[in-house]
């Protein structure tokens, strides 16, 4: 049996196309595990704070410390970081807003990705402590950002893939529907990104 972990980011609701591909990955997913269990992580729905340095001096603080403001401070790291333990399989939608990743899943991100909990410094080297992990982003996008003249407008998938690396996920498959803001391209954008999922 596998846990998966769906986390959306959209803003847009039933309209996001970045959902609509999460939701392939899921299918097929499921149907090759028809055991597995999904938790759904909606980054939108269930806002995530941006850092603010009562979460910063929560982060760094000596271990040992259960005063409740620190308690407090940690509760919505503690929970993302869980959530990512308890998943062999994490699915991340990931739309791209001007040219990079919408703000709700930079600020989960900056929750997950804490000294002594998901990553430890070894020898002077960083060192992920979240590891033996599938990662699939399904990343859409108005443009096409996965080759040509634009490839280098791509702020998220380059972003993403290091930071998830940092904390050891570093098995990750990316699938894209993109192009929904080109002529010609927008549509056959969706159905080309769902038909280019295998898993």
């Amino acid at each position: 049996m596998k846990k998966i972990l769906n986390v959306i980011s959209s803003a847009r609701g039933k309209a996001s196309n970045s959902m609509r591909l999460q939701q392939e990955i899921i299918d097929k997913l499921q149907a090759r595990y028809p055991e597995s269990t999904v938790t759904v992580r909606d980054l939108v729905a269930d806002k995530y704070p941006h850092l603010e340095e009562s979460h910063l001096t929560a982060f760094y603080a000596p271990e040992g410390n259960n005063s409740p403001e620190y308690r407090l401070a940690i509760t919505h790291s503690e929970q993302a970081i869980r959530e990512i333990e308890e998943a062999d399989i994490l699915v991340i939608g990931v739309p791209i807003y001007n040219f990079s990743i919408p703000s709700a899943l930079k600020a989960w991100i900056d929750h997950i990705v804490r000294s002594r909990k998901t990553f430890t410094v070894v020898d002077g080297r960083p060192e992920g402590l979240v590891k033996n992990k599938k990662v699939y982003l399904a990343i859409a996008s108005g443009g096409v950002f996965s080759d040509g003249p634009y490839k280098s407008w791509d702020f998220a998938e380059p972003y993403l893939r290091h930071i998830l690396g940092f904390i050891g996920l570093t098995d990750i498959t990316v699938f894209r529907a993109e192009g929904f803001s080109v002529p010609g391209v927008q549509d056959v954008a969706l159905q080309k990104g769902i038909e280019s999922v295998a898993v």
